[in-house]
């Protein structure tokens, strides 16, 4: 309708600040930007004694390198425009983090605490036969993951589906990722999101010409910070903050926000939540009966971690974080994001800071191709060269080390080890590079346009080389 926000009309806006800044033909940036397959469904489902319409979607938005990847949800506000601009961010998150995929989404219109776990299955194995029958889904095709609404237990689901569709294809565990460990998931995965948003706002607190510009110290330790959403994304987030030394002052949750400007204990808040229901009335804790209060708490840093356009011009002018990490998809409004660049507010964008889940998705699809778990070829032989290589020094000092000492010496990377260096690398990596790009580009004011700008050139260049546009 005339005059509705559109979250896909929103992403192309961002997309168009940023192309101003290439020389690629307007043909290449045309199809850079649009959705290259969008498959609409309607399928139906026995729901106790009456049949149920069930509305799907799957959108690949980006075949310049295959397979395509992003999550499914499952929720009753699960729209077209919804799912199109979250696959078009996923082709540019997966472009800035390196990970050799398309951007894809994909959703199912429903509330999954209306169904029972029975009705929840046959909706997701449905789906998947129909993605299956129109070519959404496989290996090499188009890997979906889990998103809002949506876990192990529903990837599981999905690759039951498919190997039974597909008997005998070696590689069909690759066809899905965030898959329980015992059917070919991969460890670090639950985690991946929060530890990816710290690393990268870690990465940019450690930079003296950022911080400077907003007169803030180096490093996390100390700063103070509130996240809204209590989620698997805002829980982990918030719980490495905290463990890096950050104090975290401000939680929210649907049921409400508390605050407390001398620190929560995270862990100590999501046990009271789980025992009470809510994290209101938490000991010690200044309660907030409207969440969205959360967002105009003093901090250093806001991240929200839950829903979309949740900062927008009403709020944006009354918050008072000098650097916003977006960890959930699409925070912002536009018009949020120009207020901000005003007051020259760091908006550490959604479009790579939440790319944790899609980095180690890569490493879990590139365990499933290699039949072969990481780490398992080199970790005795890692442990066995350390074992050698300190006991020559202990020879030759005639010192011993302490037992715990050589225990962390000499231990070879287990799969978490291997997952979660890997993504500090990817984030710290990307990082450097957005900023580096703002740096050379005077004209642009935001990190989310030079974001944008990375993507553009990596994505553009992938079309080039394949001599697609002559």
């Amino acid at each position: 309708m005339a005059g509705e926000y559109s979250f896909f009309d929103s992403v192309c806006n961002s997309f168009d600040k940023a192309a101003m800044f290439t020389s690629f033909d307007k043909g290449i940036l045309e199809q850079i930007k649009q959705c290259n397959s969008v498959l609409r469904l309607h399928f139906p489902v026995k729901v106790g004694n009456k049949t149920e319409v069930i509305k799907a979607y799957r959108v690949q938005h980006s075949h310049h390198k295959l397979p395509c990847k992003g999550g499914i949800r499952f929720s009753d506000m699960v729209n077209l425009d919804e799912v199109m601009a979250l696959a078009a961010l996923m082709t540019y998150k997966c472009a800035i983090v390196n990970v050799p995929f398309g951007g894809a989404k994909g959703g199912i219109a429903i509330n999954p605490k209306n169904y029972d776990v029975y009705t929840l299955e046959k909706i997701t194995r449905r789906y998947t036969a129909e993605l299956d029958k129109k070519r959404f889904i496989g290996p090499g095709e188009d890997v979906p993951a889990p998103d809002y609404g949506t876990g192990e237990r529903e990837m599981s689901w999905i690759l039951d589906t498919y190997m039974a569709l597909h008997p005998g294809e070696v590689d069909a565990m690759a066809c899905v990722t965030g898959k329980p460990i015992t059917q070919g998931g991969v460890r670090g995965r639950r985690e991946a999101t929060g530890l990816g948003v710290f690393y990268g706002i870690r990465e940019v607190c450690d930079m003296k010409e950022v911080m400077d510009r907003i007169g803030l110290t180096l490093g996390v330790e100390g700063k103070k910070i509130v996240v809204q959403g209590l989620g698997n994304v805002g829980y982990h987030t918030a719980k490495f903050f905290q463990e890096a030394g950050a104090i975290i002052v401000g939680l929210a949750e649907f049921e409400g926000a508390i605050y407390n400007n001398n620190g929560l204990d995270v862990e100590a808040v999501f046990n009271h939540r789980k025992a009470s229901g809510s994290i209101l009335n938490f000991e010690g804790a200044k309660n907030f009966t409207h969440n969205m209060e959360a967002l105009e708490m003093d901090c250093d840093i806001l991240i929200p971690a839950a829903l979309e356009n949740v900062i927008n011009k009403e709020n944006a002018p009354r918050i008072k974080a000098k650097i916003i990490g977006e960890a959930a998809n699409g925070p912002l409004t536009p018009e949020a994001d120009e207020i901000f660049s005003s007051k020259g507010v760091i908006v550490v964008p959604d479009m790579y800071l939440n790319a944790g889940g899609v980095t180690v998705s890569y490493f879990e699809w590139l365990k499933n191709l290699s039949h072969v778990r990481h780490g398992r070829l080199e970790k005795r032989f890692t442990e066995n060269q350390n074992k050698n290589m300190l006991d020559q020094l202990e020879s030759l000092t005639g010192n011993k080390v302490s037992n715990d000492i050589r225990k962390m010496i000499i231990h070879g990377p287990d799969e978490v080890d291997l997952v979660r260096s890997g993504l500090e690398e990817t984030m710290i990596t990307a990082t450097q590079e957005i900023i580096e790009t703002w740096h050379k580009n005077p004209n642009i004011n935001n990190m989310r346009t030079a974001s944008f700008l990375v993507a553009i050139n990596k994505v553009g260049n992938s079309y080039l080389e394949l001599g697609i546009f002559p």
